[in-house]
């Protein structure tokens, strides 16, 4: 597959990455406090399903991994707000299997190919492992916000989501700028603002608690 196809989905991950970050910072701004709409659970799951093919062709495991571990919590979040529920069945059906269908197609004689994914000649095992953790600290944040919102039975983000959020976007800037990858430094650039902007906004609606 040509670069520029491989890319175009990459970007049109990030874009709606972004896209959700801007609703909900805009809205939180209005409201005067963090909010989390479901449009933020929606445009997440489709900008995971794209990023995960961008890492797929890129054979970059740390940016599979990362899509991973995320997919299910966007799609339990959509279901704690009530529109996971009123989503087409066959759109359901389609978006829990992909995952499934995706690995089952990259094995290679029935023995997934572990090799080519650890050993990209782009991509030095100290970079690999850089980039893991930081895929794993970025991830980490949906598990956090996962627990909080089951312990609390409300879709939220809590101000250690957007804590974990700046660690974990400063570190894959890093390896954004080590891999030479436009789509992650972009994605990643623009979001650490509004990260940082929703601590201030927690903040500031503590203090006023």
């Amino acid at each position: 597959m040509s670069d520029w196809i491989v890319y175009t989905i990459g970007f049109t991950a990030q874009i709606l990455f972004s896209g959700r970050l801007l609703v909900q910072w805009i809205l939180s701004e209005k409201s005067k406090r963090v909010i989390t709409p479901s449009l933020f659970w929606k445009l997440s799951l489709l900008a995971s399903f794209l990023l995960f093919v961008y890492g797929y062709l890129r054979d970059d495991f740390a940016i599979m991994l990362g899509q991973s571990l995320t997919y299910f919590i966007y799609i339990r979040n959509l279901h704690l707000q009530g529109e996971w529920q009123r989503t087409p069945v066959w759109i359901r059906i389609f978006l829990i299997i992909f995952p499934i269908l995706i690995v089952i197609y990259a094995y290679n004689n029935g023995e997934y190919d572990i090799y080519k994914l650890f050993n990209n000649e782009d991509i030095p095992m100290w970079l690999l492992i850089l980039g893991v953790v930081a895929q794993i600290i970025f991830t980490f944040r949906f598990i956090y916000q996962w627990l909080y919102s089951e312990k609390t039975k409300i879709s939220q983000l809590p101000i250690g989501f957007w804590r974990l959020s700046v660690l974990g976007a400063s570190l894959i800037l890093t390896y954004a700028i080590f891999r030479l990858d436009p789509v992650l430094f972009i994605g990643h650039g623009a979001g650490l603002i509004i990260y940082i902007r929703n601590i201030f906004i927690w903040r500031k609606q503590e203090h006023e608690h």
